[in-house]
């Protein structure tokens, strides 16, 4: 500034001293500003705070990479603008980090795209990103952020994307989004959001992607949200509890090429006007409530490739033209929608198809040989209509052939031995006879379920399941094979459940098959199995079982120990399940299909059929055969056992008190045997034990009373002449309830008696053969001295107690 005085007085004197004082000014502004102001610098100090909220960075990305000795631009997932310097893009998606989003990011003022997804970043975010105006596209996807959506995320006035999904949100969504007047696409399923869909979503005049699928929305769909959506061309709601009909304001977006309803609760009938949509290429209403006929407008929208329309309240008659104007049809779910008619031919123009449900509905004459033209067909599923004729053709490519619960007749043709990708083949529930071919086991490298039962095929089991078997679960059950369980089976390694029950196959019992580790249901009910049940040959031995059904066989000896001891599934507590487990596969666009269908189990005195399996099920049932002895102790470790059948047989002895610790037991069945003594009180603390059968044994005693037992009949009794006591007519005296106590003592001191009997005989034994031979010392010896002092000692003993 001293250098500067005279040249300050010069310009005074000539008039610029004003215009010099303001150019002074501005510098010195400027350059206190770039001195403070955010730069590159100050954007990798802010990706250093981020860095230091990484506790767990498994692939070293972070770690290694991202070094001040190395240029912030450089840096894995970091873009740097031409223009600015600053970093305008953050990039960290899928490196399975996991971390907490800091306050410092919100400084990133330069930063336009933010991308985090597929990691496991967590918490609450933090307030201070709606700093972050510049930003344009925001993906926080499949993390485990929690809490309520911040209201704030209405404030990015630039956002064109933000992508939420997969993360545990709750509560409602924000109606501020509707602020985000160039948002183009929002994506927000697979969190637990609640409520309504807001009706401000309506202002987003250029959104064209909405994706709110798994979620727990509900109320109706407004029709103001669709009214300025002009540009909207993806709508997914799949999987709420969205309810109402379907609003006519939806059939102006005119340039959806997706829309989803799927499982949800929408009413009343689809309108006509859904043909308006002319770009639909994807349709999806299954599983609703809707009513009425399908509106044959859908049939004119040529551009479809998926129509979904099952498991509906539709009714009415399929057309014959109804698939003229639909060339690139690759998906058809028409399936439960109560369809009456035969197939149309023109079905069989569509070249492209690929999936084709039709099951449970009333459609009625035979499937024509023209199926043979849909060479592209994977998916085929005709079962449970009123459809007749011999066997349809399969198609080259089938993964999936089901035509099971029809009326259809005749022999499984050769050709079904060229389908080298099968995975399912149902055929159950028809009229079908002939023997099995033996192809059958070549095609085990692909099949994973075989379900073939209630026909009339005879002959015998396929024997040539090779190695590498795929086979999850085989069902041939109620038909009429003979001969032996084929060894090869063994080969079977993911197999979970066998059902041969109903046949007449004569075989020992398959102690083999306990080196499946994954088997859990075995039937083999009624059919010609003998001889002992003994697996102690096998190392890893039905670990897994959790449903044993052997009964109507002619198994005999005594109940197997060592095989209940292996019962690890049952004997261990597992806590009850809310889904079916057993045989899940997964067919389209991730979805679970469960087909365990028609199980059936002798349980609660009645067959009953179990349309979806639970694994908390557990059953053991080895009613109706020759087992003979004693009830082992140890069935009282099988704690989850819920069906006990050990009815019909020779069985003998009490009834074991350590049944009382099968506390999830709802039926217990020991009818028809030889049972003796009295029913212990114990059994009265089986909580959930709904039916009880003690029948036609040699049961003596009073019938406990109190809690489940106070609800049996005299049914439940019938056939044991020694019993007394409600619900039984023949009352109990004095002496029988004395006897009771007697029976406790008896049953529970009965060890201890016939040890104290025991020792009285042998005391007697030796006290003869000891005086024998004292009398003979006496005797001989004359009153020997060592014999008279322990003598005295004794007498002294005594004498000081």
């Amino acid at each position: 500034m001293i250098y500067l005085i005279p040249a300050l007085d010069l310009m005074a004197k000539i008039g610029f001293l004003p215009l010099l004082m303001f150019a002074l000014l501005f510098a010195t502004f400027a350059a206190i500003f770039s001195l403070n102001s955010p730069n590159l610098t100050f954007d990798q100090s802010v990706l250093l705070v981020l860095k230091s909220r990484i506790s767990h960075d498994p692939h070293n990305l972070l770690t290694i990479n991202w070094s001040t000795s190395t240029s912030v631009c450089n840096w894995i997932g970091i873009t740097c603008g031409s223009k600015h310097q600053r970093v305008v893009a953050l990039n960290l998606s899928s490196m399975d980090l996991t971390g907490t989003i800091p306050s410092e990011l919100g400084s990133l003022s330069f930063l336009e795209w933010l991308d985090i997804h597929h990691n496991s970043f967590h918490d609450s975010l933090p307030i201070e990103l709606t700093n972050l105006h510049r930003l344009k596209y925001l993906n926080f996807g499949n993390n485990s952020f929690n809490g309520e959506m911040p209201s704030w995320f209405g404030y990015f006035a630039k956002l064109q994307s933000l992508y939420m999904y997969g993360n545990n949100f709750t509560g409602v969504i924000p109606s501020t989004l509707g602020n985000l007047s160039k948002l183009e696409k929002l994506i927000l399923y697979n969190n637990d959001f609640k409520g309504e869909i807001p009706i401000t979503i309506g202002n987003l005049s250029n959104l064209k992607w909405l994706y709110l699928d798994d979620n727990n929305l509900s109320g109706h769909l407004q029709s103001g949200v669709f009214d300025n959506l002009s540009k909207l061309q993806v709508l997914s709601l799949t999987r709420n509890q969205i309810s109402g009909r379907i609003p006519n304001s939806l059939f102006k977006c005119k340039e959806l090429t997706y829309l989803s309803l799927y499982n949800n609760s929408m009413e009343k009938i689809v309108p006509i006007e859904i043909g308006n949509l002319t770009m639909l290429q994807y349709l999806y209403l299954s599983y609703n409530h809707l009513k009425g006929s399908i509106p044959s407008s859908i049939f004119n929208i040529s551009s479809l490739l998926h129509i979904g329309l099952g498991s509906n309240n539709f009714f009415g008659y399929v057309w014959s033209n109804m698939f003229d104007y639909l060339p690139q049809l690759s998906y058809l779910d028409l399936g439960e929608c109560q369809l009456s008619g035969r197939i149309p031919m023109s079905l069989f123009k569509c070249k492209e198809l690929q999936v084709l449900f039709l099951y449970d509905n009333r459609l009625e004459g035979s499937v024509p040989s023209e199926i043979t033209n849909l060479t592209s067909l994977v998916h085929f599923s005709i079962g449970r209509n009123n459809i007749s004729g011999q066997f349809p053709n399969p198609t080259p490519l089938l993964h999936w052939y089901d035509v099971s619960e029809n009326n259809l007749v005749g022999e499984i043709p050769s050709s079904l031995c060229n389908l080298s990708s099968i995975m399912g083949l149902y055929l159950l529930m028809n009229s079908f006879n002939g023997t099995i071919p033996e192809c059958l086991g070549n095609l085990s490298s692909s099949l994973l379920y075989i379900e073939l039962q209630k026909n009339n095929f005879h002959g015998k089991l396929p024997k040539n399941f090779a190695k590498g078997c795929t086979l999850q679960s085989i069902r041939i059950n109620n038909n009429q094979l003979e001969g032996s369980l084929p060894r090869s089976l063994g080969n079977c390694k993911d197999l979970n459940l066998l059902d041969i029950g109903n046949n007449y196959l004569n075989d020992t019992f398959p102690n083999w098959l306990g080196y499946l580790d994954q088997l859990q249901v075995l039937i083999l009910r009624s059919n010609r199995f003998y001889g002992l049940v003994n697996n102690s040959d096998v190392k890893v031995s039905f670990s897994r079982l959790r449903c044993i059904d052997l009964s109507h066989n002619n198994f005999s000896g005594y109940l197997p120990v060592n095989f209940f001891e292996n019962l690890h599934a049952i004997r261990e507590w597992h806590e009850k399940k809310s889904k079916p487990e057993y045989m899940i596969y997964t067919v389209l666009n991730g979805k679970q299909y469960y087909f365990v269908e028609g199980l059936s189990f002798t349980a609660k005195g009645l067959e009953m059929e179990f349309q979806s399996l639970l694994t908390s099920w557990m059953v053991l049932d080895f009613s109706s055969n020759q087992f003979l002895g004693e009830i082992p102790k140890i069935l009282g470790e099988l704690h989850s056992l819920i069906v006990l059948n050990l009815s019909h047989n020779s069985l003998t002895g009490p009834i074991p008190s350590s049944l009382s610790d099968l506390s999830e037991l709802e039926s217990l069945d020991l009818s028809s045997n030889k049972l003796q003594g009295r029913i212990s009180i114990e059994l009265t603390n089986i909580e959930f034990l709904e039916v009880l059968n003690l029948s036609q044994n040699d049961l003596k005693g009073p019938i406990p009373q109190g809690k489940q037992f106070d609800t049996f009949t005299n049914d439940s009794y019938i056939g044991n002449l020694g019993l007394c006591g409600l619900p039984l007519s023949k009352s109990c005296n004095h002496n029988d309830e004395d006897t009771l106590d007697k029976f406790d003592r008896d049953d529970d001191d009965n060890d201890d008696e016939l040890n104290w009997k025991f020792s009285i005989l042998i005391g007697y034994g030796c006290g003869l053969v000891l005086g024998l031979i004292m009398g003979y010392i006496v005797i001989t010896v004359r009153n020997p001295w060592w014999l008279t002092r322990i003598i005295e000692r004794v007498q002294q003993g005594f004498a000081k107690r």
